[in-house]
């Protein structure tokens, strides 16, 4: 067994074995029929409008029940603008390029979207897993690719691929950003150039993909400061310096182009779903804040009702009387005076933030003999134990960044003392991601209140898998407190 084992590490690397099984494993679930994938909840036309795509006629019914495959594709001016600002726009729009040269110049297929998705996927999948085992080919370490494949390959997230949701871009950016820097600081690459642009590349991709992540700008400046660090580098820290700027600016930006339309969606489900979730009469408290207690009957409503609502969210004296006055200063003003309420719909937060497989829609076609909105069980171990098992109270996630940063703390301090910048890189990238596990709830409630958490949320899920790997990783490969490589431990050549 060993001389085997010998043989096959020789040939095989653990990111090339993690590639390939994720490879397999999402290549069956996108392009083998029957093909699946996530069912359009109405947020497609964001992406398709705007980029050339339209929906065919006779799939009008299908919404909410099944993934459609088969777009059309506007052949004369499209009067559509874009509804709202995103990086995603390249994507599809290389997407529907690649369709008219190799498949038709009229039906737009969902499968050349995934095929983009798919293939940088795979590179993601290969830097991610390198990054945490070397230099090391042990049996640890592919013990620690086979977790990346049934953590990351999973269903819930590659479902994503083979629809118009914003989120497979951002899925994988995310992966690269973390994984460029993991690079950086386990020095698996003698140039480290072309992972700082990754870094910067992929970061800025992130903030610019969905509306929700410009925040986001002040975690991955933070992660960018580790860079500051490395050795040699003095000509080019006004490099980074200036990368750290464009991030910061990529956030303001994105930020900027928030429309009114969408504020204004956020700002009243803030209310409807957060503020009036109160277990009592909330009338009481609308009173003292300075809110018409009238606007107590709102509760659970939508800022676009399907049935008929006792007043128009959109009118006018909506917008005069209530969310002109209920901005975020008094959401914040709110919520100090009532921490107890505040604290329970972090717990609402907590709750499923772990459920990566979208509950609402289907995940099969039409004629593959699946029932309307019916959900995969394929390869959806780790989601579906981490969903039903992950502690539903946000005091468990700050026991969590607590006793993660402290851990990552000591071998930042034992690097820093030591003249090594190895843990220094790193303490930075784990103190970053804590802060988006901490307060990315909290921002979330704030905007939204307890409404479409799981997609105002899912950067979080992700990044608890990311540090979770990592730190199984460096416990695995002795390296927790100690970054020192001794002379001839590597077994890369």
């Amino acid at each position: 067994m060993r001389i085997s084992f010998n043989k096959f590490k020789k040939y095989i690397s653990p990111a090339m074995m993690a590639m390939i099984l994720a490879a397999v494993i999402s290549g069956f679930l996108l392009f083998i029929p029957p093909i699946q994938g996530l069912a359009d909840n109405g947020d497609f036309y964001r992406a398709m409008n705007s980029n050339g795509v339209y929906r065919l006629p006779t799939h009008y019914s299908q919404s909410l029940d099944y993934v459609i495959t088969k777009f059309g594709i506007y052949q004369y001016y499209n009067e559509n603008s874009a509804a709202v600002f995103t990086s995603q726009a390249m994507i599809v729009k290389l997407a529907v390029f690649l369709n008219k040269i190799f498949y038709s110049k009229t039906i737009f297929d969902i499968r050349f979207l995934a095929i983009i998705y798919y293939v940088f996927f795979l590179g993601a999948i290969y830097l991610l897993t390198k990054s945490l085992v070397f230099p090391y080919r042990r049996i640890r370490s592919y013990v620690v690719a086979l977790l990346v494949v049934f953590i990351f390959a999973d269903s819930s997230f590659t479902l994503y691929f083979n629809s118009f949701f914003a989120e497979p871009g951002m899925y994988i950016v995310m992966l690269y950003s973390f994984a460029s820097i993991l690079a950086i600081s386990r020095d698996c690459y003698q140039k480290r150039w072309p992972m700082i642009l990754l870094f910067f590349t992929s970061t800025i991709m992130l903030l610019t993909i969905k509306q929700q992540n410009a925040p986001l700008a002040l975690t991955f400046a933070v992660v960018a400061i580790g860079l500051m660090f490395l050795p040699n580098f003095k000509a080019r820290r006004f490099a980074i310096l200036g990368g750290i700027v464009a991030l910061l600016f990529a956030g303001v930006f994105t930020y900027s182009k928030i429309n009114s339309e969408f504020n204004d969606v956020n700002q009243y489900q803030s209310f409807t779903h957060g503020v009036l979730m109160e277990t009592g009469d909330p009338s009481k408290k609308l009173s003292k804040a300075g809110i018409s207690p009238q606007y107590s009957l709102m509760r659970m409503q939508e800022y676009y009702p399907r049935t008929y609502d006792t007043v128009q969210p959109s009118s006018k004296y909506v917008e005069k009387h209530l969310i002109q006055k209920t901005g975020m200063g008094w959401l914040i003003k709110y919520y100090i005076h009532n921490p107890k309420q505040f604290v329970r719909l972090l717990d609402v937060s907590t709750k499923d933030i772990m459920v990566t497989q979208v509950k609402a829609v289907g995940n099969f076609t039409r004629n593959s003999g699946h029932k309307p909105r019916e959900h995969t069980k394929y390869f959806v171990l780790y989601s579906t134990y981490a969903g039903t098992f992950f502690p539903n109270k946000y005091g468990f996630i700050g026991l969590y960044v607590l006793g993660y940063t402290i851990v990552y703390a000591i071998s930042c301090f034992l690097d820093f003392r030591a003249g090594r910048y190895q843990g220094v890189v790193r303490f930075l990238l784990v103190f970053g991601m804590m802060t988006i596990i901490i307060f990315i709830p909290i921002i979330s409630v704030l905007a939204a209140g307890e409404a479409d958490l799981a997609k105002h949320q899912f950067i979080v899920p992700i990044t608890l898998d990311l540090t979770f790997i990592l730190f199984v990783s460096d416990i695995l490969h002795h390296r927790l407190w100690n970054t020192v490589i001794k002379d001839g431990d590597s077994d890369e050549k």
